[in-house]
């Protein structure tokens, strides 16, 4: 018996370390499941800006580059492509997170204690302070963007402050359109598809009507999308009369907009890129659509409170390749 409890501990030591490397991990990217207790600074502040959330945003910029059909692999590109990744991740998104946070510590205070505003671990001038810096920053950033292309009228400029502000009515009253759930989901869809990839396609191209008005119509996957993450808030939105589609409607229903918004208009996407004879590229984001489909009833339908993290890991790389290929196929269509 001793050395089968002795056994035991030794055996799960390790596993206890690996748990705890996770979740310290998970904290670092801002994900639901996070450890608390972190006492670095610049790791809190890391951690309201919510890495995890930069990679659909930098991913749009490279959408958006594809689609202008002007981009070409040379250095100078590929270090101002990275340049504006950098303003529409780490510090247009990292606002995004930041000012989210500041405005939702009473329901992350019920959701999420271990976030660092509610739990204390950084106080509510450094998180301002820490608003403004990223704000500015990418306000700065757009602006020598603008002059490296030679913009007449500074598009990147008012990109940035249109994005800037539509994620502020999304957290903060009065407006807070994240309290509803239609407009809240779909401003926060068009901001990491749409946006980014405008900022791209300008960046190289010519801004047109048409890529506005295709982007926006696949910003409704990204309501989809969106609408994932307010499964794991359903307690706390309910508390404070917030109406996530999850609370309006439940949780099963709510899942089932989710992936019909997230299948049908990538769907839709695909029909547009057959109507211009890019039928090959129609096929491969077709194709990308199956995996998604599965994943949705092998995980989210079945329990969209417990698998929504799972479901998003598994499924969401498709989403994201199927965005490159759209973008491609625009770019060779020359639209």
């Amino acid at each position: 018996m001793s050395d089968s409890s002795t056994s035991s501990q030794t055996n799960s030591i390790p596993e206890n370390q690996d748990n705890n490397k996770g979740s310290k991990a998970r904290q670092l990217l801002g994900m639901k499941g996070a450890a608390d207790g972190e006492t670095s600074i610049w790791k809190i502040r890391l951690q309201l800006m919510k890495p995890i959330t930069w990679i659909p945003l930098m991913w749009g910029v490279v959408c958006g580059a594809a689609s202008s059909g002007s981009y070409t692999w040379s250095v100078e590109n590929v270090l101002i492509a990275a340049a504006c990744m950098f303003m529409s991740g780490p510090l247009l998104a990292g606002y995004t997170q930041t000012i989210n946070d500041f405005y939702d510590r009473e329901i992350d205070a019920i959701n999420e204690p271990y976030r660092p505003i509610p739990s204390g671990a950084i106080s509510i001038p450094q998180v301002v302070t820490q608003i403004l810096v990223l704000l500015f920053a990418g306000i700065g950033l757009s602006y020598l963007l603008d002059l490296w292309a030679g913009h007449e009228f500074p598009i990147m400029l008012c990109l940035t402050l249109g994005g800037a502000f539509l994620a502020y009515i999304y957290s903060a009253p009065p407006l807070k359109l994240k309290q509803n759930g239609w407009l809240g989901n779909y401003a926060l869809g068009s901001s990491y598809i749409a946006l980014p990839w405008w900022a791209g396609h300008a960046l190289f191209g010519e801004l047109n009507w048409t890529i506005v008005i295709l982007t926006l119509i696949y910003s409704f996957a990204g309501l989809g999308i969106a609408v994932v993450n307010d499964f794991k808030s359903v307690e706390g939105d309910r508390t404070l009369g917030l109406k996530s589609l999850p609370v309006m409607f439940g949780v099963t229903t709510a899942a089932w907009i989710c992936v019909i918004a997230i299948d049908v208009f990538q769907a839709g996407i695909a029909g547009y890129l057959v109507a211009i004879h890019e039928n090959i590229y129609a096929l491969i984001l077709l194709l990308l659509v199956v995996p998604q489909i599965i994943f949705q009833n092998v995980y989210f339908l079945r329990d969209p409170l417990k698998n929504d993290v799972k479901y998003q890991a598994s499924a969401q790389p498709f989403l994201v390749l199927g965005m490159l290929v759209a973008g491609l196929a625009l770019g060779h269509a020359g639209v």
